[in-house]
This record gives C-alpha cells, sequence and structure tokens, in this order.
C-alpha cells in the first residue's frame, strides 16, 4: 500500500507542468519518493483553491476539509493510501508539521484576496505559499540550517513572483493581480490594461521593475549551494534555471505578458537539465 502510494505520487508529480523538474533523476530514490508526495499535497490544496468553477464558499469547506485530513493523518488516521505516505514521509525525514498548515492558510487566502496593496504584503503570501516548500525539500535532504532556509526562501520567493508574471493574464481571467497596487499606480498602470490587453510603455516599465528586483532574489538564493548535498545540488540549481529562463522569455517579448504567456519548450528543458549537470560551480 505505502509503495503504491509513493508510486502514485512520483507519476501525479511527472504528469504536471512546472518551469523547473519537481522530481529529477538526480534524486535519490528516498528522497524522490519523499518530495513526490510534498508535492502531490501542495497541488492538489492548491487545485482545491484555484481549479473549476466552484464558488468561494465551497472552496473554503473544501480546504478545511483537507486541513482536517492533515491533522488526522498526523494522528495516525488515514482516508487514502496517500495520507498514510505523508505521514510517513514527515515521520521519516523528522518533517516540521506547520510547513503544511501554512500552504494551507496561503491557498485559503487564494479564494477571497485578489489584490495586494504592497510589495511586502506579496511576500507575506509567498512566506506561507512557497517557502515552505524549499524548506520541506531541504528536510527532507538533512539540510536544516537557519541560513540555508533563508536562501531558500529567496529562491522559493522568487520562483512564486516568476509565475505570477508569467501568468499575468491567466490570473486576470480568474478577477486576479499578484503586481503590488501601489507599484501599479506608481508607474501608471491601471486595471483596464489587462481587459484591453495593452502591453503600453508604463505596463512595461512596471514589469521590468519587477523582473529586476526577482532577479535579485535569484541571486541570493544562490547562496544556498554550498549547504547542499551533491544529491541535491543538481535539483536546485536545475530549478532555479527554469525560473531564470522564464524570466528571460518574459524579458525577450519585451514584457508582453498580457498578450504571450511565456513557456518554456522541451529545448528549454534539456538545455536547463544540461546546464544543471555540467556547471560544477556552487
Amino acid at each position: 500500500m505505502l509503495k503504491d502510494a509513493y508510486q502514485s505520487a512520483e507519476e501525479f508529480a511527472k504528469s504536471h507542468y512546472e518551469n523547473f523538474p519537481v522530481i529529477s533523476i538526480t534524486l535519490p530514490k528516498e528522497a524522490k519518493k519523499h518530495i513526490a508526495v510534498v508535492y502531490q499535497f501542495a497541488r492538489q490544496a492548491d487545485d482545491l483553491a484555484d481549479e473549476g468553477n466552484i464558488n468561494s464558499e465551497i472552496r473554503i469547506q473544501n480546504l478545511n476539509l483537507y486541513e482536517k485530513r492533515l491533522s488526522d493523518c498526523l494522528c495516525g488516521q488515514f482516508i487514502t493510501d496517500f495520507w498514510m505516505a505523508l505521514k510517513n514521509t514527515i515521520n521519516e525525514c523528522n518533517l516540521s508539521t506547520q510547513y503544511f498548515y501554512d500552504l494551507i492558510s496561503a491557498f485559503k487566502q487564494d479564494v477571497f484576496t485578489t489584490r495586494y496593496q504592497s510589495y511586502t504584503q506579496l511576500l507575506d503570501y509567498c512566506k506561507r505559499s512557497a517557502n515552505p516548500v524549499g524548506r520541506i525539500v531541504l528536510e527532507i535532504c538533512g539540510v536544516r540550517s537557519e541560513e540555508a532556509f533563508l536562501h531558500s526562501d529567496s529562491i522559493c520567493t522568487a520562483l512564486q513572483l516568476t509565475n505570477f508574471y508569467q501568468d499575468v493574464s491567466v490570473d486576470w481571467q480568474k478577477g486576479r493581480i499578484y503586481l503590488p497596487q501601489d507599484e501599479m499606480e506608481k508607474f501608471g498602470v491601471t486595471e483596464n490594461l489587462f481587459d484591453e490587453k495593452q502591453n503600453n510603455a508604463n505596463f512595461k516599465s512596471l514589469l521590468k521593475f519587477q523582473v529586476e528586483r526577482t532577479r535579485e532574489l535569484f541571486v541570493d538564493g544562490r547562496k544556498l549551494l554550498p549547504f547542499l548535498p551533491s544529491s541535491l545540488l543538481v535539483q536546485i540549481k536545475m530549478t532555479m534555471l527554469g525560473g531564470e529562463k522564464i524570466l528571460d522569455k518574459i524579458e525577450a517579448i519585451d514584457y508582453g505578458v498580457i498578450e504571450t504567456r511565456p513557456k518554456l519548450s522541451k529545448v528549454d528543458y534539456l538545455q536547463i537539465f544540461a546546464k544543471g549537470l555540467l556547471t560544477n560551480a556552487r
């Protein structure tokens, strides 16, 4: 049962598109299964908050139930084999359970919060929606330094923000804007631009500012590399390269993300994989 649950989690992880490999062939088998089941936990919760045409009240009810399933799981009560595998991973890797609750908290916020007044508010969201995943992965691989956690936070926040810029048009269709409202005002960007699909000079300047700031987070994130075991090093390099490649693509289309959603191609993935393997510098 446990073996099947982990195998299912790995298949689940491989079947979902991301800007980076969730579980690469460079990871040890044990770490791979644990990361896969954590990814499944996070992705399932994200889907409850985001997918389909269900009204907000039902989404919150579903997330509350998911949170209860987590609590039950931690107490040894499993409604499915997936929850048994998650509990096994938490026990074997001695994971901090608060990170799982933080993720659910962020997904609940996603249901009702569609605007962020400031960059600080957006960072608080990333602190719960993205950063816990990086910290969990580090714990799975035996890295528990607070300094390493902070550099991991920079990577995860950068990846989350990159995804926001990539999905500007997609999120707008869902009624959401993940660009700070005060910075939109500063650059003279109004919401009418999204409806009219106007990639004007003001919007390009705004997004250029966002991209450059996010690149600085990736730079700080590179300070994580010396803390990593060789088994995790390539995975993290590829993860960062994937995010940075999306930023490259955004720049290449002159920040025109209202009209065009940049996406990694198979060639991009191959280049990222090769660069991750061949770059020796930590």
